[in-house]
């Protein structure tokens, strides 16, 4: 099956890649969740815009990718969210939540490119992966404490 990647699929490729996979894995997992839609001559010529997009997002620059690594690596972030008395979270830390505290200090990041591992369910320091640029790897830790 010949698809066009709407979003980044680790290990297949980027947005606007052009790619052919097995037909169930793209009808029942790349098709439902939007990640990819299904080549057409018509859907080939959004190939441009879609890279477009892609580029306009991403860090071009390795220098530039570098000072947000160091900016991100220089002090640990506090995220502030619901826990019980034993420390336990209600719920648990999204990339979403990165995303938004990684915005508070001035370092726009694509939740695409945060990896936490294994959920965030408890307070704490914890260590958080965020892929930059496709060089540079960026270890943001993270102080997960209770919100007042």
């Amino acid at each position: 099956m010949k698809l066009i990647l709407t979003h980044e699929v680790g290990g297949l490729g980027e947005p606007g890649d052009i790619v052919d996979v097995k037909d169930g894995y793209g009808r029942n997992f790349l098709l439902p969740r939007n990640y990819a839609i299904r080549w057409t001559k018509g859907a080939a010529r959004q190939v441009g815009s879609i890279k477009a997009a892609r580029d306009a997002r991403a860090v071009h620059d390795l220098e530039d990718a570098q000072q947000i690594k160091a900016r991100l690596e220089a002090e640990p972030i506090n995220l502030s969210v619901q826990a019980g008395e034993s420390g336990r979270l209600f719920g648990a830390v999204t990339v979403s939540d990165v995303a938004e505290a990684l915005e508070a200090i001035g370092a726009s990041v694509d939740k695409r490119r945060i990896d936490v591992g294994n959920p965030i369910k408890s307070l704490g320091a914890h260590e958080v992966t965020v892929r930059v640029h496709p060089e540079v790897v960026a270890q943001v830790r993270l102080n997960v404490v209770p919100a007042k």
